[in-house]
């Protein structure tokens, strides 16, 4: 049984594109629309977006949702996000005053290595659950204000607002009135307190980034706001669920318990698997917190964040010249029955989880006179299968539980000869999502519990969920022999180099 009638408008502010579904209380998705969205490269490992672009974005998506609903009857909104990426505004215009600093974006590498140096990593290991990286947000806080005219002093002053994407979006969704983050973003950042759940002063202090300027932390199921009327968005519909697109992947699996692992394939990749408490990794996984469904239901994860997936795909098909760079590669790909001893190690911006090698860069190892751009198109899609494995093989000794399955969700999820390559490289079975809005609907999910839409995770975990099912074919002996190629080249791609975790 549902409780309150109504739709959620879910908004799912990607990388590269914004997608808002419109969902009903079978979970059924009623309308969809989505806008691409395009990042700039200034500098070599540096990425970046336009926060002005990002919000025109969610904008127009809303609105070609709703145009062909006469009467959507709105419950909730509800936010997924890109994670890790952070812009800065002025409170006062809301006017955006830099970049989105993204996710992939290396420009705080310096800032990172002093922090390594002065030996602060197992510390904040300790405090945050994260590695010392570019990756988590608050050495890009660190450096919009650098960068931003008496950046420091205004945020000191509360002039200026930092906040992950979740709050950019939801600041323009309540007309400024609201300045919040939920708890998975807030872990993300590198200034949270993975056991008191709260901004630390001492890591707001170490990366200089002021209480002031911050977003206030909520759990990830709770009315948040209100709209204000934009375009067909009406005025007073309850923001209801804030979360990082990760672990709303995750949510909208049904991966409520431990002992399930999630795989986001995308731009780049995340591993995911909940557990009851934080488990501080030794091997170079990330502990975060997966979902919070009030300040007291808090569910906790390990995580293994993978740079470079999807993009590497897209990167070769630049390369190459194709018109549409991801979907030729990977009807290259097809020519061939396997990359004939090709390994590609996409270390286009150094490695991330379980390695954390900034200075590792791209290798492309095993090439003969009789490679071909299809041998090389099927390593660039092996090289996603290889990477999940790194990560699955040290989530399963840390887990603590035995992970049988492994659930597949995003984009690069698709392609079907990858999920047999997966399942093959991991010795599981793979569940394949056949739904592409797995992010969405977890949001949507959240956002349905806090307005009573849905009553209980046991409620949602009965929704629909329709999967697809690749068994492990290879031979033990096989899977091992390429998994060792796999190995021996990201020793080459980090030769000479110092892990930096």
């Amino acid at each position: 049984m549902t409780g309150s009638s109504g739709s959620i408008l879910a908004i799912d502010q990607g990388t590269t594109n914004t997608k808002v579904l419109l969902i009903d209380a079978r979970g059924a998705v009623v309308a969809r629309a989505a806008r691409p969205l395009s990042q700039r490269y200034p500098r070599p490992a540096w990425v970046e977006q336009d926060a002005d672009a990002i919000w025109q974005s969610v904008r127009e998506a809303i609105d070609a949702c709703l145009a062909g609903v006469p009467d959507p009857q709105l419950a909730a909104i509800a936010i997924a996000n890109q994670r890790e990426s952070v812009t800065l505004w002025e409170r006062e215009s809301g006017r955006a005053g830099g970049p989105v600093v993204i996710w992939q974006c290396r420009r705080t590498a310096e800032l990172c290595a002093e922090l390594r140096a002065r030996g602060l990593a197992p510390w904040l290991a300790e405090r945050t659950g994260l590695a010392v990286d570019p990756l988590f947000s608050a050495s890009k806080m660190r450096w919009l204000l650098d960068h931003s005219e008496d950046g420091p002093r205004r945020a000191e002053r509360g002039e200026l607002c930092l906040g992950t994407m979740d709050s950019w979006v939801l600041w323009n969704l309540t007309g400024g009135a609201t300045h919040a983050c939920d708890l998975t973003n807030a872990s993300r950042t590198q200034l949270l307190d993975i056991h008191t759940l709260r901004w630390s002063a001492e890591l707001q202090e170490l990366f200089g980034v002021p209480a002031a300027a911050l977003p206030e932390v909520w759990p990830s199921s709770a009315v948040v706001g209100t709209s204000v009327a934009t375009g067909r968005l009406p005025a007073g519909v309850p923001i209801a669920a804030l979360i990082g697109d990760s672990h709303a992947a995750l949510f909208g699996q049904a991966g409520f318990v431990p002992g399930i692992v999630k795989a986001t394939y995308g731009t780049g990749s995340s591993l995911m698997t909940p557990t009851a408490a934080p488990v501080l990794s030794q091997h170079g996984l990330s502990t975060t917190v997966a979902w919070a469904l009030d300040r007291e239901r808090v569910t906790y994860a390990l995580e293994g964040n993978i740079a470079v997936t999807g993009a590497a795909v897209q990167w070769l098909g630049e390369l190459l010249g194709l018109g549409d760079p991801a979907a030729e590669v990977a009807q290259l790909a097809e020519r061939v029955a396997d990359a004939g001893g090709l390994y590609l190690v996409p270390a286009l911006v150094g490695l991330g989880a379980p390695y954390w090698n900034d200075a590792a860069r791209g290798l492309i190892s095993g090439l003969t006179r009789g490679s071909t751009a299809a041998h090389l198109a099927r390593a660039t899609i092996e090289a996603i299968a290889y990477q999940v494995r790194d990560v699955f093989d040290v989530m399963q000794a840390e887990a603590g539980v035995v992970l049988e399955v492994l659930l597949a969700d995003g984009g690069a999820s698709r392609n079907d000869r990858l999920m047999q390559f997966q399942s093959d490289m991991i010795g599981r079975p793979v569940l394949r999502s056949t739904s592409a809005d797995a992010s969405a609907l977890g949001a949507a999910y959240l956002a349905g519990l806090a307005v009573g839409v849905w009553q209980t995770l046991d409620e949602i975990a009965r929704l629909p969920r329709p999967r697809e099912r690749f068994e492990p074919r290879m031979a033990d002996q096989e899977r091992a022999a390429r998994y060792a190629g796999w190995k021996t080249a990201v020793a080459r791609a980090t030769l000479g180099t110092t892990e930096t975790t």
